[in-house]
């Protein structure tokens, strides 16, 4: 069965599930307060999902590898950030460990489903050719619009 919605990617689930430990981690009072690590984490964060989503909604797969490249690429950005939070002590080592591997993990969901879509045939709902009808079917169509 074909997946119908971004929501229904497991990739897609686990960078929301990672995207709010992102967040619960930055609202400790010292990480809080640097800005730009903050935001800058939060933003890479939300970028995962937000490209695996914006991707998948184009509807052709190159463009969705396209975008699932940048959401891997926002792990990288993640997990280099958590050495920064780490290195300020911002995030205990333990902290560092659990999101560090929970975001290479990703990053390797990502990897896989971009090989799986390079080896599809699949080209995507964009390149869907529209059904035609025969033209009996055609025919007993405009016979039903005359009065």
């Amino acid at each position: 069965m074909a997946v119908k919605h971004f929501e229904d990617l497991e990739v897609w689930k686990e960078a929301r599930r990672l995207t709010h430990q992102v967040y619960q981690a930055t609202q400790d009072a010292a990480f809080a307060k640097d800005f730009g690590l903050r935001d800058q984490i939060q933003r890479a964060a939300v970028s995962v999902m937000s490209n695996i989503s914006e991707g998948f909604e184009r509807g052709g797969n190159q463009e969705f590898m396209q975008f699932l490249y940048i959401a891997k690429g926002s792990c990288g950005e993640v997990r280099s950030q958590l050495y920064v939070a780490l290195d300020q002590g911002y995030i205990s080592k333990e902290r560092f460990v659990q999101l560090f591997n929970s975001f290479k993990k990703l990053s390797g969901m990502i990897g896989n489903l971009i090989d799986y879509l390079k080896g599809s045939r699949m080209r995507g709902e964009k390149y869907k050719k529209p059904a035609y009808k025969s033209l009996g079917e055609e025919l007993e169509e405009i016979m039903k619009q005359k009065p």
